[in-house]
């Protein structure tokens, strides 16, 4: 049987092949394990250097055994192939022919050229050691230092072979390879004087004087200002035979074709591309008008350039003077002047280098008036500012099109194009036209799952799309578990020399430290919508509004809108956020998330004391709060119900941040400062959600004021979701800590607790017994609130104990207390309890006052949960009273309320009640349905009690 030999490729990202399909041989390690063999192809490399190679820093036990391992692995995956490693006493070798390695038929090709002189033989033996070069060499594997005496030799014998090349392209005239040649060269090697030296006399030759006198000004001046040495001797000579020399004349008006190439697989954007149409058609203004300007901006990866260049091509027809294309470095750390981008463009333009003037007004003028003799598209890409920009508007007739991060609103009449990210079933799309539809028609889930992860940028769904077209034996699910890992998911996201991360990079290196800071800081916060003044407390000053326009203006942040209470919100991208995220970690990204942390805290207690219900709020009075300024904070909180709508989702991810930073004082603080928002809006699950994150902090950081505090909160939540005997456990484990810390309102608090479970559980002499000792200790500290809570507790109970004298007394002395003390939600309970009271005596229109009073006051505070006790009081008296229809709207508003709550003995006594309404109105099925489904929920509720009022001692 005949055996493909494979092929091994080391100049460039390491690229193993049998028949052409690249062929996987594992993980990192045995990669690299792979390439330090294929160096030294051939040849012995001991295992103690192969040992240093895979692990420079810490080198575990069984390193040996894992070399022994990699190289088993290897050995399997190259063996069908027909190539072995062979093992010797100190190392092993590998065994491929000279053929199969590039880097040895790179040397082999070399040696030949050589030897064969300045020959047709040498001319093509060096185009084809240098074609083998597909980058730098192992790119795609982590750097070893005992790989760089390798691969330093065989980049200076790549050198001197471009070189050699060069200089028989130019023995036989053939300027423009040589120019390119040299040119990319240079951008490699900035300071080699040789490298200009022949660029100068190459150019010179072709005609073009000024471009060579140019280049000597360029590397005179790098030399000057990062080396502080001038030029060497032959250099100058060369620049004197230049100088000495007259140039050739200047060329006649050209028409410049520069349009980078158009993009085959460009996707959607189709409202997008027939805005720019219509705004860059010459037929929407007259002839003599001033241009037509448009920006296209947005955040990086976005896609900016590659719409541009696509709706550039579509509009060719209509300037057919032709097009310029200026590529303006924004996003390098030295964008390119105006000076230097007009000489481009009017060299374009067939302006001769002598005729060049010298100042860049003197060149925009020139400009100007060859563009005004001949309307022409202008594509500005990847503009750093206006600034840079106008020097290169033309004076009428043409078209302009500018592309940028910074929306360069400063431009006057342009019309800006803000562009985002894809829709997801364009995304989806480009995708499909990048791997093949119908490589994802077979795996849809995970190309949603890898687009999402993506963020829908189209730089990271083009590189997705690349890195899976490049690997045509993975399926799609591969590529979508390693984005799964949100820590991990831009380093997923390269492709060759493209990369999400570099992108961001480019952006970010360009901002202030305020501005870095801020970006950094607000990749820890979370997905969440954020409002502008978390800024101020991430640098610790107030009004800091100037860094946020700076990270908006890059587009480095988004506008998410404004909130019911007029706050814009901002959002990073999910990419960005991970890049950010990235670059946090360090002393000055904690301190500033602790002070926004205290910002939140600070807000939420502030509101939390304007709601209508604080009765068990609990705090931490050792979590830091920092303040905003002046009355912001009361202006923000004028309507806290509101506020605290506006910041949900923000203040749930805030107890989390905390947690996963440690700050388990501020993980407990703010879930407790949320209760009583929560207890209003009955959002029991955020409720759950906040405090058991909260609690585990706290235990982790062996807080027993934070263990007692969350857990006195689970509690409730169990209580009114009718888990008895575990909101009994609970509630007796924060009273012990709430005792042992010798904190008397919390364990009285965690008492009511007790009383409240064993009064539903119908245990009322228990229940009794436990809201008269925390009453007897509200008093003992002075606090109304409590008390007049436990004051109504005891009322409720002897009422349900058949006592209407004593439930009287009690609920009197609680309104009374509740209405001193302005706290309407208290009075709208007892009113209820008032409501039940009359209704006892038979005083029906007085107990139809009271409910009717309570439901008013619960629903004008946004209490659901409440209300709809209110409400099945107030529908079992217009029951009672023949009112059918107003008591089934309204038993049916609380059924509902109780079902979505979780709240099953409101439930039960909703649907009761309801039974109850069926029987009266002759309806004996619906009637018996509804008193069996009652029954049941009881039956139930009841297993629950029998658990949670065993006896205990301590009331």
């Amino acid at each position: 049987m005949v055996v493909d030999q494979p092929t091994f490729s080391l100049l460039g990202p390491l690229d193993v092949r049998v028949s052409g399909r690249p062929l996987h041989l594992g993980g990192t390690k045995p990669r690299v394990l792979l390439a330090t063999l294929l160096l030294d192809a051939n040849q012995v490399v001991t295992a103690d250097f192969l040992l240093e190679v895979l692990w420079p820093r810490h080198r575990p036990r069984s390193a040996h055994a894992n070399l022994r391992t990699y190289v088993s692995s290897l050995r399997g995956g190259l063996g069908a192939a027909g190539v072995g490693i062979r093992a010797h006493p100190h190392g092993y070798a590998i065994e491929v022919p000279v053929e199969q390695l590039d880097v040895l038929l790179f040397e082999d090709l070399i040696a030949g050229a050589r030897a064969a002189g300045r020959t047709e033989e040498a001319f093509d033996r060096l185009c084809r050691a240098l074609a083998l070069w597909r980058g730098t060499p192992l790119a795609d594997l982590p750097n070893s230092v005992l790989w760089e005496r390798r691969l330093r030799s065989l980049t200076e014998v790549r050198l001197g072979a471009a070189e050699e090349l060069i200089d028989l392209r130019t023995a036989r005239g053939q300027y423009a390879g040589a120019i390119g040649e040299l040119r990319g060269l240079l951008a490699e090697h900035p300071f080699r004087e040789d490298l200009a030296q022949r660029l100068m006399l190459a150019l010179h030759r072709s005609g073009r004087q000024a471009e060579a006198l140019h280049t000597y000004t360029v590397l005179r001046q790098r030399l000057v200002a990062e080396l502080g040495v001038e030029p060497g001797a032959e250099l100058r000579r060369t620049h004197a035979i230049v100088l000495a020399e007259e140039p050739p004349p200047s060329a006649v008006l050209h028409t410049p074709h520069q349009l980078p190439a158009d993009i085959p697989d460009f996707t959607g954007r189709a409202d997008a591309v027939a805005a720019l149409k219509q705004a860059l058609s010459p037929r929407e203004r007259p002839p003599d008008g001033p241009p037509s300007v448009v920006v296209v901006a947005g955040p990086p990866g976005v896609g900016k350039s590659a719409l541009a260049v696509h709706c550039a091509h579509a509009l060719r027809a209509d300037y057919p003077g032709g097009q310029i294309y200026l590529n303006l470095g924004g996003t390098a750390r030295e964008p390119a002047g105006p000076g230097e981008l007009l000489a481009q463009a009017l060299r374009a333009l067939g302006a001769g280098e002598n005729g060049l003037p010298h100042t860049v007004h003197e060149r925009s003028a020139l400009y100007r008036s060859l563009l005004a003799e001949r309307p022409m598209l202008v594509l500005l890409d990847d503009a750093a500012g206006a600034a840079q920009v106008r020097p290169l508007l033309p004076g009428s007739g043409c078209a302009v099109l500018v592309t940028s991060r910074r929306r360069l609103t400063e431009l006057p009449g342009a019309v800006r194009l803000e562009l985002d990210v894809l829709p997801r079933e364009e995304a989806e799309e480009f995708l499909g036209r990048i791997v093949g539809v119908e490589r994802l028609a077979g795996e849809r889930e995970a190309a949603a799952a890898i687009v999402r992860h993506c963020d829908y940028l189209p730089l990271a769904v083009r590189i997705a799309g690349a890195r899976l077209a490049g690997r045509p034996d993975w399926s799609l699910r591969v590529l979508r578990q390693r984005l799964d890992d949100e820590p991990g998911r831009l380093g997923e996201l390269y492709a060759g020399d493209l990369g999400v991360r570099v992108s961001f990079n480019r952006s970010y290196r360009l901002l202030p430290a305020d501005a870095a800071l801020t970006f950094r800081v607000l990749g820890l916060l979370g997905p969440d919508s954020l409002p502008g003044w978390v800024v101020d407390a991430v640098l610790d000053r107030h009004r800091a509004d100037d860094v946020m326009d700076i990270l908006v203006d890059a587009n480095l942040l988004r506008l998410a809108g404004t909130d019911q209470i007029g706050q814009s919100r901002f959002r990073l991208h999910d990419l960005l956020r991970c890049a950010a995220r990235e670059k946090a970690g360090g002393e000055p990204e904690r301190h500033a998330l602790t002070r926004v942390l205290g910002a939140w805290m600070a807000i939420a207690e502030n509101a939390t004391a304007r709601l209508p219900t604080t009765v068990f709020g609990m705090t931490s009075e050792k979590a830091v709060r920092w303040n905003l300024a002046g009355d912001t904070v009361g202006r923000l909180t004028a309507d806290p119900l509101s506020w605290f709508d506006a910041e949900h989702d923000a203040l749930v991810g805030a107890v989390r941040l905390a947690a996963d930073a440690g700050l388990a004082q501020a993980a407990w603080g703010l879930a407790a400062a949320f209760v009583p928002y929560f207890d209003l809006r009955c959002h029991f699950d955020a409720w759950q959600h906040t405090h058991r994150i909260a609690l585990a902090a706290a235990r982790l950081a062996e807080d027993l004021d934070g263990e007692a505090a969350m857990l006195r909160g689970l509690a409730q939540v169990c209580l009114y979701q009718d888990r008895y005997a575990e909101s009994a456990r609970m509630f007796r484990r924060s009273r012990a800590i709430f005792r042992e810390l010798g904190d008397t309102r919390g364990e009285a608090t965690s008492i009511c607790g007790l009383g409240a479970v064993n009064q539903f559980c119908g245990g009322h002499p228990a229940a009794l017994e436990y809201f008269r000792k925390a009453l007897a200790m509200f008093l003992a500290i002075g606090d109304q609130g409590g008390e007049a809570y436990a004051r109504q507790a005891i009322g409720r109970v002897c009422l349900e104990s058949g006592d209407p004298a004593q439930a009287s007394k009690w609920l009197g002395q609680a309104l009374r207390l509740a209405r001193e003390l302005g706290d309407p939600h208290r009075e709208g309970a007892v009113s209820m309890q008032f409501g039940r009271l009359h209704d006892l005596a038979a005083d029906a229109d007085q107990a139809m006052r009271f409910q009717g009073h309570a439901l008013d006051i619960f629903e004008s505070l946004g209490d659901r949960h409440c209300g709809a006790y209110a409400m099945r009081g107030l529908g079992r008296l217009q029951m009672v009273r023949g009112d059918r229809s107003d008591a089934s709207a309204q038993l049916e508003r609380s059924l509902t309320i109780f079902q979505q709550l979780g709240d099953r003995s409101g439930e039960a006594a909703a649907i009761q009640t309801l039974g109850e309404l069926h029987r009266s109105a002759g309806r004996a099925h619906l009637a018996r349905d509804c008193l069996r489904h009652a029954r049941m929920l009881r039956r139930e509720l009841r297993g629950g009690a029998d658990l949670a009022v065993r006896p205990t001692t301590g009331h």
